[in-house]
Parts: C-alpha cells; structure tokens; sequence
C-alpha cells in the first residue's frame, strides 16, 4: 500500500517484459486505456485494486495479454457494460467486484476459475459463467427473473453465491445435484417466494442453518442431507416460520445444541392433516414431477413423485443434545421421525403418543433414559420402531404393534427386560410405577408411607387393647372360630378312619 495518485505512468506501458504489476490501494485516478496494454505481451499478473480508475476497451483488445491469467480490477470506477475479452485461453482469475458495471457482452474464457462480480449494478438475467469456473459469485446487483438451467452446465462449481438479488420464480430441479464439489450455495435475500421444494443433498456445503428459507411461504420440502452445515439452529427472527413444511431433512451434518423447539412448533402443515377432505396428488408441473431421496423406515428411498400428504422429519446422525421437545407431540399427522444418532437425553416423550399417523419412529444410538411409555401401543400405524443403544429401564409395553417389532428395536439397552428380549422382568420391573404415573399425581412413596404407618399404628393399639383387658366380642370372635375348627379336624378324622376300616 502506497500513496501514489494520479494516473498510471505511461512508461510502464513500454516495460515489454513486465511479467507482474501491482498497483493496488493507491489514489490512482484517471482512465485505463486498454490499448496502452498492448505492448505487455509478457504480462501474467495485473492487480489495480483499491483505486479510482475507469477503464475503457479498445476494440482490438482480443488479441491484448496473451498470457495473462490473473486480474483484479475491484473497487474501482469501472461502469457500463464490459466487453472485456482479453486473455481467453489464459484467464483464471478475474475480480471486478465494487464497482458500478451493469452487464456484459460476453463471458469468453475458456480456463476460468475465480469470476467475482459481486457490488455492482448488473441488470437482466443471470449470466451464465464459463464452464471451467469453480467461485462465481454476483452478490448484491440487481439482477432478475428466474436462474436458467445452463447454470448446472458449470459442474466444477464450489461456491456459487446469488444472494441479494431479484431473483424468483422456480430454480431449476438440477441446482442442487449440477456439482460434486458445491460446499457454497448462498440463495439468501431474493424473491423466491413460490419456491415449493429445495433439495441440496449430498453435497459438500459448508454452512450455518439458513434461517432466510423460513420466509418462504410455500417451502414444503426442505433437504440438506448430507452436507457440512454446522453450528447451533437456535431461534428464528421470522414470527411463524416454516408454515408449509412438511418434509425436513437435515440428516448427516453436524448441528449441535438442543432441537430446534421454535421451528418444531411451526410446522403447522404437519398437524391436523384431514386427509379425507383433501385431494391427494403429487408435487410438480404437469410435465415434471418433484422427487427426492430421503430414509424413511430404514431404509433409503427416492420419491420419484411427493405425494402431498406425505410428512417427514429426519434430524439424525447431528450433534443435537438435551430433552426431546414435548411439542413434537403436536404433529399429529407426521408419518416418519428420526433423531438417531444424536446426543439425546431424558425421557421419551408422553405427548408422542398424540402421533397417530406415525409409521416410522427411531431414536435409537442416543442417551434417552427412564421407561418407555406404555401409550406408545396405541400407535396403530407404527410399522417400525428403533429405540435401541440407548439407556431405557423396565418393562417393553405389550399390545398393538409392539407384539410385532423384533430384538432389534430394543438392544443396547440393558435395563430393558420382557417380550421379545430373552431377559425376564422381575416382580419389581412388572409393578414399578412408570414415569407418566408419577407425574399424573400419583406418589408411591407416600402410599408405602402410609402402609408403614397404618401397620405400625394397629398393632400399637392392638397391643394396648390386650394389656387393658379382654373385649367381650373379640373374645367371643375368636372362640367361635376355634370351635370352629376343632369340630371340622373331628369330622375329617373320623371320615379317615372309616375309610380305613
């Protein structure tokens, strides 16, 4: 950093063997002849960076810097539509960022990586950069309309940020499987407010939790599966976010801290579905239909189509810890839950036995503990059921589905005892009180403590009824029941001896 100012020397210009020129953060001012370039014939690196220089092209700049392969022009003064065209099989490099462009004619490099054109006034569609490119990123302009397609033809992309902008309408169903490599795709701050469904599995995204998708009111199908997206979810600054979704996979990242109750709450189109009244159709266009892959009982499974009653959540295989949020008990017409894989404590939750439609529960490799909730049987569409390595005590509930579900539900949990396991339960496993009796009221340590007390105190008054004297009636009682049984002992041995005899 210096602090020339001016305009660039000419007699740089006629350096013929100038291989690099590093001018950046200066007050350099004036207007870059791109015909002045001419002569640099041997350039590779050109960075004027952090300056006040505008930039016009000449019209035979094609055949310019024939080896250049890196150029920063950002924060400069540079405006209009750019027609740079220079270095086309050499280019990797080319920042243009913070300045006041408003398009270009063409994007003709055939080796380009790095394409930063993020802080400027760009109009119109998204321009589709060179299929080499790894980093594109056009932050903050004013483009429109909907992404195209041709953006998936970029398959070496990393990251890719069109955040800030007007963009709307429908992605396009390839964005979120076009690149093996994608760790970065910021959408953030654009007009996708009929965005339905948003599948970026399996990729190599690198983030936190992207609250913004929270207000989108016709987001029904969110997957992030299987990506790099870490951190804490926490709370939300949008009033009632997430109101459509219905399927939420976020499975296979690393999210830590406790289940995000606030958005759990939310989830409105996951409660009091009447499926009766409702017509059931699939996802999608008339000429396309919506598909996802998510696991569902187990097992992976793609969706080529998404039935619309269809409700999933899947937050396995995180860092999640704490208690399981009573409020999912709430969603009462949830089909699969998956929060295996986590850090979980506590019980499992009463209020689940509020979820009627649900087919698939698992929660197993956790650290839940107590009993399993014997309403748990009244869930007549569970098909499959995974609590295993866990620390669940007593006695499994018997009845309904449970006769039907294998070891398999249950092992790793060594406190666990009845059918299907091989381990009996004790008289105390059977009888002990469960959770949900404690906490309906019912104390069994006051119940033995007034047993103890009762016992103690007749046998007192017993004993001083004796030492007083002898009750006319007790005594009667208790001679008539000695007769009693003095004539039945005659009777039976007189009938011995007959028989005998």
């Amino acid at each position: 950093m210096n602090e020339l100012h001016g305009s660039i020397p000419g007699s740089l210009f006629e350096l013929v063997n100038l291989a690099s020129l590093h001018l950046s953060s200066n007050n350099l001012s004036g207007v870059l002849e791109t015909s002045k370039l001419e002569k640099l014939r041997n350039l590779y690196d050109l960075d004027l960076s952090n300056n006040m220089l505008s930039l016009t092209m000449s019209s035979n700049s094609n055949s310019m810097l024939p080896n250049i392969v890196s150029v920063d022009l950002s924060n400069n003064n540079i405006s209009g539509i750019l027609s740079w065209n220079m270095g086309n099989d050499t280019l990797s490099y080319l920042n243009l960022s913070y300045n006041s462009l408003s398009g270009f004619e063409m994007l003709p490099w055939s080796r380009m990586g790095t394409l930063d054109l993020h802080s400027n006034l760009l109009q119109g569609p998204l321009p589709t950069p060179p299929n080499s490119t790894f980093f594109f990123s056009v932050s903050h302009n004013k483009l429109s309309g909907e992404i195209s397609p041709l953006i998936c033809k970029v398959s070496s992309m990393q990251i890719l940020d069109l955040s800030h902008n007007n963009f709307g309408g429908m992605l396009p169903h390839c964005l979120g499987n076009f690149s093996k490599d994608l760790s970065v795709l910021n959408l953030r701050r654009n007009q996708f407010h009929e965005l339905e469904v948003l599948d970026l599995g399996n990729n190599k995204i690198n983030d936190t939790f992207p609250h913004w998708l929270g207000a989108l009111p016709k987001l029904q199908v969110l997957v992030l599966r299987s990506n790099r997206f870490h951190g804490y979810i926490g709370f939300s600054k949008i009033k009632s976010p997430f109101m459509s979704l219905r399927i939420i996979d976020l499975a296979h990242n690393d999210f830590e801290g406790d289940l995000p109750e606030m958005y759990l709450k939310s989830l409105k189109a996951t409660m009091n579905i009447d499926e009766g009244n409702m017509t059931r159709k699939y996802m999608g266009e008339a000429y396309y239909q919506d598909s996802i892959m998510v696991t569902i009982k187990g097992l992976e499974i793609e969706f080529v189509k998404i039935l619309n009653t269809f409700t999933t959540i899947d937050l396995s295989s995180n860092k999640f810890q704490g208690e399981i949020p009573e409020c999912i008990g709430n969603l009462n017409s949830l089909r699969g839950l998956n929060l295996s894989h986590n850090y979980l404590i506590g019980h499992i939750p009463l209020s689940f036995k509020n979820l009627k439609m649900l087919e698939s529960l698992d929660l197993s490799s956790n650290k839940l503990s107590g009993r399993i909730p014997q309403e748990l049987t009244s869930l007549t569409f569970l098909e499959v059921l995974n609590i295993s390595q866990n620390h669940l005590t007593g006695f499994i509930p018997q009845g309904n589905q449970f006769q039907t579900f294998g070891n398999d539900s249950y092992y790793g949990n060594s406190g666990l005892c009845g059918f299907p396991l091989s381990k009996r339960c004790t008289t105390n496993e059977v009888l002990e009180p469960s959770q949900e009796i404690e906490e309906s009221g019912f104390d069994w340590k006051i119940t033995l403590m007034g047993y103890g007390c009762g016992l103690v105190i007749g046998f007192s008054l017993g004993c001083l009824i004796f030492l007083s004297e002898k009750p006319e009636w007790l005594v009667w009682i208790i001679d008539k029941n000695i007769h009693k049984k003095i004539v039945r002992n005659k009777r039976s041995t007189h009938r011995r001896g007959a028989q005998r005899s």
